[in-house]
């Protein structure tokens, strides 16, 4: 499976990518958001064309169906983008969410001739088996032409599979960030830790001043494999991650039992996180974030996600980011350095046609980024937008810390493996990880349980 990891590692760059975003990350909010120059649509049957020079086509009377897996205030912001893109061109764009199991939902309507013209995949691993299938349609010319211009070969190869473009990854995210609740570490007279043993120092500290430490959303299986990733990556080392990932190593491998075992000092910890383990595999995403900004004391002083966390302290708390809100890079393991995990949503087209390459070259341009980045909760690796683009001072420094990294990052382990190990709910890693919240004393019969579904799904 090809992802980063076949390209040459240049820790130099890695380690500076961790001192830009803990200084960054440190800043306040400042907001001095950009003002959206909006064109407005077509009137004459005339292709639209924005500031930038980018021209679209009169779709008036087209009708397109998108699909994607977000829901609450990620939703909402990208419907933004798809107004803007219906005021440009005059079609109709609906939005279908997919739920958790994108894989199976996408595969069910492609099989039963009802696809949706474009979809984001939030597994790479997905591009390559639908790709397999043939169900992925080449983007076109101006498609093209917005991607070269405006993202960086690693990006461009990461939405490739055998030669052939497939996909845009319009929407990236750090996912090696913890968000705190500045009112309870101020209670709790903590500073921002730097390593992992300073982090439950951290929390056994801001548990004894009534505060509960952690917020762990593991009704999500996802959110348990982004926990698990960068324990790994900074403990294992990017050579390991990169052997695992691809399922050279095995999950009974003795670097994955370190990496477990050192979960479990957390996990194994009921005054560590917010509800006890029960609590946690209650918790979902949403909730994880939101109940740490909420209430007097807060349902937790701490919460790991990724930068999209943003737009659920935005719409759901009434804590400001960057004052209320402020975050700190995953904490440095052991001897290894402070780890680096990106994600992100790949755009593919399922169905073909005049709207669905336009909608692709949209995605692909400065233009749909900068209506994105407005409303916070969002990263772009378009290396063209201004950074001025986004509303405060922490999404501009998260944003800049993703592109000045270039190449040179480890891009999420589940979203490169099967759907049905990486990215299924109720299935594979995100059940073992579950029954391992539950249950994180048994390292060994996690590790076994997460060997035998990985060579099943790597199998097949």
């Amino acid at each position: 499976m090809r992802t980063f990891s076949t390209r040459a590692h240049n820790h130099q760059a890695r380690t500076a990518l961790a001192v830009v975003a803990a200084a960054a990350l440190a800043l306040t909010a400042a907001g001095c958001g950009s003002d959206d120059k909006k064109d407005a649509g077509p009137s004459s049957g005339a292709p639209s064309a924005s500031s930038s020079g980018l021209q679209l086509p009169d779709l008036k009377g087209q009708k397109l169906e998108v699909a994607a897996v977000w829901t609450g205030a990620e939703q909402k912001n990208f419907r933004g983008v798809l107004d803007e893109f219906e005021k440009r061109t005059g079609a109709k764009v609906t939005f279908v969410p997919t739920g958790d199991s994108t894989s199976t939902f996408l595969g069910t309507k492609i099989q039963g001739g009802a696809p949706p013209d474009v979809a984001f995949l939030p597994q790479v691993g997905v591009l390559h088996q639908f790709a397999d299938k043939g169900w992925l349609k080449p983007i076109g010319p101006e498609a093209q032409a917005q991607l070269t211009k405006n993202f960086s070969k690693g990006w461009q190869d990461l939405g490739a599979y055998q030669g052939k473009q497939y996909g845009v990854y319009a929407k990236a995210a750090n996912k090696s960030l913890v968000w705190y609740n500045t009112a309870a570490f101020q209670q709790a007279g903590v500073t921002e830790p730097k390593t992992w043993d300073d982090f439950l120092k951290a929390a056994e500290t801001v548990f004894e001043s009534g505060t509960p430490p952690v917020s762990v959303g593991g009704a999500d299986g996802w959110t348990l494999t982004d926990w698990f990733e960068n324990v790994y990556l900074s403990q294992a080392g990017p050579e390991k991650y990169d052997q695992l990932a691809q399922h050279k190593i095995k999950w009974t491998d003795p670097s994955v039992k370190d990496a477990l075992t050192t979960l479990a000092g957390l996990f194994g910890k009921k005054d560590l996180i917010a509800g006890g383990q029960s609590g946690a595999l209650q918790t979902d995403f949403p909730k994880s974030i939101s109940q740490t900004f909420t209430g007097t004391p807060p349902g937790a002083a701490m919460v790991y996600e990724g930068d999209f966390s943003a737009a659920v302290i935005s719409s759901s708390t009434k804590a400001k980011v960057g004052t209320d809100a402020k975050v700190f890079p995953f904490p440095a393991v052991g001897s290894g350095k402070p780890p680096v995990v990106s994600g992100g949503d790949v755009a593919v087209v399922l169905k073909d046609g005049k709207g669905a390459q336009a909608l692709m070259t949209f995605l692909a341009s400065t233009d749909a980024a900068q209506v994105w980045a407005k409303p916070g909760g969002y990263v772009s690796p378009n290396k063209s937008l201004d950074l001025t683009a986004y509303p405060d001072e922490v999404s501009r420094s998260i944003a800049k810390a993703l592109i000045s990294a270039g190449d040179d990052f480890r891009f999420d382990m589940s979203d490169q493996a099967p759907a049905a190990f990486g990215g299924t709910k109720g299935e594979g890693e995100w059940k073992d990880l579950q029954d391992f919240l539950v249950k994180p004393t048994d390292v060994a019969g996690a590790q076994a349980k997460l060997e035998a579904d990985a060579a099943k799904a790597y199998k097949n």
